[in-house]
């Protein structure tokens, strides 16, 4: 005679059996992602950094988000929500300020790309407004080669440079590249100075 109960077990000892070998089936492709190693990124809001040198203080940035990336080729800071810097002369007054909606530091490399409506505004009036702008720390230089137009004080003058430009950090030396019609410079006349 056949247990009933015995066999009852058995069928249902089968049947749960096939419900796992169907379940544990697994996507190859998920499968492969575990393998892969991805770089750790902290998240900051509401930054607000400042930078001294030698117990000066430099600079001041502030960003709604910060994203830094740790990985195996370099660490890199992004700016994805926008930017702003101020940045001080010795006696700690604001000199420059600068902002973007985009900004990326390489760290390794020591490269800052800002794009996106990047505007530069001095204390005395000085702007420079361009779609993206590079900053070689090592090298100390800005350029770009997308459109820039710069409205200077002293000597007045507005430029607009169709391919971008090439400057020193202090701005003492500066190429400008296809400057277009409509640029100006007007030079103080040495016969009205006493």
């Amino acid at each position: 005679m056949i247990n009933i109960k015995h066999t009852t077990q058995w069928i249902a000892a089968l049947l749960l059996g096939c419900f796992f070998i169907v379940g544990c089936e697994n996507d190859v492709n998920v499968v492969k992602q575990l393998g892969v190693k991805k770089p750790g990124i902290e998240e900051g809001r509401n930054i607000v950094s400042y930078l001294s040198v030698e117990g000066v203080m430099k600079a001041k940035l502030m960003a709604p988000i910060l994203l830094r990336y740790q990985g195996d080729s370099a660490l890199k800071s992004e700016f994805p929500n926008s930017l702003y810097v101020e940045f001080y002369n010795d006696s700690a007054k604001v000199e420059t300020r600068l902002r973007a909606k985009y900004g990326r530091y390489l760290e390794q490399d020591r490269k800052i790309f800002l794009r996106d409506s990047v505007v530069i505004i001095r204390v005395n009036g000085d702007t420079l407004f361009t779609s993206e702008l590079y900053w070689d720390q090592t090298l100390g230089k800005f350029y770009t080669d997308q459109f820039v137009e710069i409205s200077q004080k002293e000597p007045r003058q507005k430029l607009f440079a169709k391919k971008g430009f090439n400057a020193n950090q202090e701005f003492t030396q500066i190429s400008y590249y296809d400057l277009q019609p409509g640029s100006f410079i007007i030079l103080p006349d040495s016969a009205n100075k006493r």
